[in-house]
């Protein structure tokens, strides 16, 4: 089975990825942006665009699941954010017409809420510590500047199923995701503060410079 998370950025697609795998034997996270990012790193800062945009990325993505879901013995984690309906069909549509079990979630959220977790995150916190309160942060500003098209596009029908966020933490969105699938977790017993550091590095883990 594949669990694509959707979801603006910053909506908590890869916090809600990564506790999945935690609590769900046999899991295992396959990240689309590492295909994006390495087709940036191949090619010159200046004709660097929306990596989206390339066939290669949709293709690699594709194949990459494919290969995936045909040899992993347990659930398939995908967290990325995809609106362009084209460009889900092409990836998710191909991947079940091939006979794999896909399930789509899009996680939603209040726009005031997705802006106050793009805020919170724990390195752009640490930027303006370093370099002021006012120091650009390119890729919350890149996840600002598309958040209003995310949420318009993100509520259509082709996008179900839709779990909306506002008032539900990172496990409680898991174990939604586990009760649609029919999947099992493990019971989270995370303190409070265990799960802010637990979430707090895997923030962390997954900044990318390119």
């Amino acid at each position: 089975m594949l669990i694509w998370i959707n979801g603006p950025f910053g909506g908590g697609k890869t916090q809600t990825a990564h506790e999945l795998r935690r609590r769900l034997p046999g899991s295992v996270v396959c990240d689309p942006e590492e295909v994006g990012f390495g087709l940036h790193r191949m090619t010159p800062r200046a004709l660097r665009g929306d990596f989206q945009d390339l066939p290669a990325w949709r293709q690699g993505v594709y194949e990459v699941l494919d290969l995936t879901l045909a040899r992993h013995p347990g659930p398939v984690l995908a967290p990325m954010t995809v609106i362009e309906p084209d460009y889900f069909r092409e990836i998710v549509g191909r991947l079940r017409e091939r006979g794999h079990d896909v399930r789509h979630f899009a996680l939603l959220a209040e726009r005031e809420t997705v802006l106050r977790r793009l805020a919170e995150r724990g390195f752009g916190r640490a930027v303006r510590v370093v370099a002021g309160r006012e120091a650009p942060l390119r890729r919350e500003s890149f996840a600002v500047a598309r958040l209003d098209p995310c949420l318009e596009r993100l509520a259509g029908p082709e996008f179900a199923e839709h779990i909306h966020t506002d008032h539900i933490d990172t496990p409680g969105v898991a174990d939604l995701i586990a009760a649609s699938t029919g999947l099992t977790l493990t019971p989270n017993t995370d303190s409070p503060a265990r799960a802010r550091v637990r979430r707090a590095w895997t923030g962390l883990r997954h900044i990318r410079f390119v």
